[in-house]
This record gives C-alpha cells, sequence and structure tokens, in this order.
C-alpha cells in the first residue's frame, strides 16, 4: 500500500468514527428578545428577604434551637408528631398526602417549605403573614399537633431552658403551678373547653408572657426553615447560560423540555401565574377546583385567610413581633370579592416532587393537573373562576411540557438541615396533650 492510499484509507475511518458519534445537543430554535426577558425574570434564585418581625431571624444560636424543635415529637399530644411529619426532609418538604396527617387527619394538602422564605402570606388560604407565625398554628391545631401553647413552655423550660434564654432572656416562673398551668390555650367558640377555662384563669400579665414564649418559639423555627431554599435546578443552569450566549445551554436540558419552556411562557400562559425565580405571583386565585369525594359544606378561601390574619395575635406589628412596618398588611381588604374561593398559587420549584396537588391534594400527578386546566370542568362553587383563566391550548405538547416542569426540580438542601442536629429529648408526657 502506497502513502496516499494510507493515508486516503485513515481519512476514511476517521469520518466514519465521526459520523457514529450522537449529534451534539442544540437549542430547539433561536429565543426572542421578549422570550429571554421573560426568562431573565425566572432565574436565579437570589437570597430571602428579611423576615418580617423577627430580630433572631439569622442568628445561629436561633438556627440551632429551632432546627432541634422542628424535628421534636415531644410537641405533640400523642408524642409522636413533629413539624417534620407533615414536611418530610426527603419528600422535599412535603407528606406526600393530599391531606395532611397529624394526630388526625387534617383538610389541607401539607405544601412544601422550600422557598416559604419569600412568600407574605403561609398556608394555603393566606392565614399567616410570616414563617414564624405560620409555625403556631399547626401546634395549637387539634388535627395537627393537639398540643396548647402552656405545654409548649413547660417543655421549653424543662429541655431547651440554656438556649431559650441565650436568645430572649428569663423565662416566667413557669415551675409556679398556681399561676401557670400545665396546659392551657386560648379555644375560639369554645368556651367551655378545659384549655379555655385554664387560660381564663390566669391573669393578663401571665399570659402575654406565656404569649411571648409561644411566639419566640415560632421565631426559632422560622430561623432553622429559612435554611431550607431551593437550590439550582437544571432549568437554571439552561436559562442563565442562553442569557450568557453559551453555546453549551442545550447540553442543561432536553429539546423537549426547551419546547416546554416556551409553551409554559407562550402560548400556554402558565407564566401568567406561575412567575419570578419561585414561579408563583404570590397571589391567590379561585380555579373553580372540583370538591372532594364526600365534601360538604363551602370552603372560601382567601376570604377568611385575609380576615384572620388581619385579627391574628402574632401578625406582623402586634405586641409579639419586632417590628411595626407592614406594608402587606397596610394594604389587605379582607372584602376585596375576588378573594371568595381563592387560593394561594403554590411554587412550582420541585413541583415534579411535591404531589398529590391543589389545596386539598385533589390531583395525584402533574397529567391530572395538566388535563384539569384542558378541560376547566364545572363551576366555582363560590365566588367565580379566575377571569383571565382559560383553557389551556390543545396544540400545546404536554408531554413537552412535563419535559420543562421537571427541569425545575434541584438537590434538596444541604445533608446538614435533613436531620436533627442532636438527640431530641423524649416526650414529656403522651398522654398530658389529648384531653
Amino acid at each position: 500500500m502506497n502513502i496516499f492510499c494510507a493515508a486516503s484509507l485513515c481519512a476514511v475511518a476517521a469520518i466514519a468514527l465521526v459520523g457514529c458519534k450522537s449529534p451534539a445537543p442544540s437549542l430547539e430554535r433561536p429565543w426572542t428578545a421578549g422570550e429571554r426577558a421573560i426568562l431573565a425574570s425566572l432565574t436565579p434564585l437570589r437570597a430571602p428577604p428579611a423576615s418580617p418581625g423577627n430580630r433572631v431571624a439569622d442568628d445561629p444560636v436561633a438556627v440551632n434551637l429551632g432546627h432541634v424543635l422542628f424535628f421534636d415529637t415531644g410537641l405533640s399530644a400523642n408524642g409522636q408528631v413533629s413539624c417534620a411529619t407533615c414536611h418530610d426532609p426527603q419528600k422535599w418538604f412535603t407528606d406526600g398526602k393530599p391531606l395532611a396527617e397529624g394526630v388526625s387527619k387534617a383538610g389541607r394538602n401539607a405544601p412544601t417549605l422550600l422557598g416559604a422564605q419569600w412568600l407574605p402570606y403561609l398556608f394555603h388560604d393566606g392565614r399567616k403573614d410570616s414563617l414564624w407565625a405560620q409555625a403556631l398554628g399547626p401546634l395549637e391545631a387539634d388535627v395537627e399537633h393537639g398540643f396548647d401553647r402552656l405545654a409548649v413552655a413547660h417543655r421549653i423550660a424543662k429541655h431547651y431552658r440554656q438556649s431559650y434564654e441565650q436568645l430572649f432572656g428569663p423565662l416566667p416562673p413557669l415551675e409556679d403551678a398556681t399561676r401557670f398551668p400545665r396546659h392551657a390555650r386560648p379555644v375560639p367558640f369554645q368556651s367551655t373547653h378545659p384549655d379555655h377555662q385554664a387560660w381564663l384563669g390566669m391573669t393578663d400579665a401571665d399570659r402575654t408572657a406565656v404569649n411571648a414564649v409561644f411566639a419566640n418559639v415560632g421565631k426559632v423555627i422560622e430561623a432553622y426553615e429559612r435554611k431550607l431554599l431551593p437550590r439550582e435546578a437544571p432549568f437554571d443552569r439552561f436559562a442563565q447560560k442562553l442569557l450568557r450566549s453559551d453555546p453549551t445551554a442545550a447540553q442543561e436540558i432536553s429539546r423537549a423540555a426547551q419546547h416546554g419552556l416556551r409553551e409554559f411562557i407562550g402560548r400556554a400562559q402558565c407564566v401568567n401565574c406561575h412567575n419570578g425565580p419561585l414561579f408563583t405571583d404570590r397571589g391567590f386565585h379561585n380555579l373553580g377546583l372540583p370538591d372532594l369525594p364526600g365534601q360538604t359544606g363551602l370552603d372560601v378561601g382567601r376570604a377568611l385567610g385575609a380576615q384572620s390574619v388581619k385579627a391574628d395575635d402574632f401578625r406582623c406589628g402586634s405586641v409579639f413581633s419586632d417590628t411595626q412596618t407592614c406594608q402587606e398588611l397596610r394594604f389587605l381588604n379582607p372584602k376585596f370579592e375576588d378573594f371568595m374561593g381563592a387560593w394561594k398559587t403554590p411554587t412550582l420549584r420541585n413541583v415534579a416532587k411535591t404531589a398529590p396537588y391543589m389545596h386539598t391534594g385533589q390531583f395525584t400527578s402533574l397529567g391530572d393537573v395538566l388535563t384539569f386546566y384542558r378541560t376547566l370542568p364545572g363551576n366555582a362553587r363560590v365566588g367565580h373562576r379566575e377571569l383571565v383563566l382559560t383553557l389551556l391550548d390543545p396544540d400545546v405538547n404536554q408531554a413537552e411540557l412535563l419535559a420543562f416542569l421537571e427541569t425545575l426540580t434541584g438537590p434538596l438542601p444541604e445533608a446538614e438541615w435533613l436531620h436533627p442536629p442532636q438527640p431530641i429529648p423524649p416526650p414529656d408526657d403522651v398522654t398530658g396533650g389529648a384531653r
């Protein structure tokens, strides 16, 4: 074989090898300036805002104490329920059930805590205006922890006094049983409830002292929850590279996901409500959702939630809040007619990991959610369906839209936040709270 022939054969072989390689990933098609502007509004995630009314929100001692309390089953009537029961770290801080289950079954789905640091209102109906105030509700809810604020204060004094007093100063003299019964709390609309009677038997000053301890427990739990940040997802890497004109952007998500993203911000109109880096407008909308089987009565959603947050003893601007500047509450009108039957727009960060969906877990999969938007069955039982809500364009490819939603899944928070930082004290009396 002469040199020319050998060289030719080598060239042919080289061409054959190149031809066997998979084609390099490529962009679905060029992105317009308008599309790029929308992408720039969706990423990156930035640092969460300062906490309203919580001066210890970023204090390391508060973070550590809140971290322990989040996993403490001793803060429940049966000694078996903690915050982590309904907000399981391994389930992206949800519980994977249609309706949350504490000491018994609740009436709402447990939303993820990832990203809650940015939300001005908490719970599906927005009845709390901070993470620290939100943390207090489940502790006394009969179907969740089933506990009471006096029992909470006693447990803090017995097991966590040093950390608590380092942050907030001396606890009240809770050992004085004549002033501070083992169990007491206000129980609205149940004037004969033994907890309520015990609460009324206390002086105003002692009730205020216990409320302060209770509020501070919420504040340290919030300090821990502020560490539960959503993390960078494939979508973020794709969008940020695309905006930098990085040619490797297409390696981050599939062509199907790229097309689904274009539909998400385009004719599917999902971005109308699911916008910003959290993929939520943080507002409330009436979707005309179907009732659960066997559901009776009407749930007015945000209409009642707005009333509740304005009247809440632990709202921003209350005597237990560390600030009196409360712009969100200042302009909140509970009588706004579009609040009837409206529910909070959830974040879509990690949405593929947080099934089932909607405030009562009506839909078991994202496919079910998209089917609902394609059909919009029935009418709203209370109020009226969101006026800008229209049927999902039938030409939108559902598989591609789902492929995009999958790209919003990022890693769980750092491992140190997924387990209690130290052994949890055993429950003091597993029957003491169940009366």
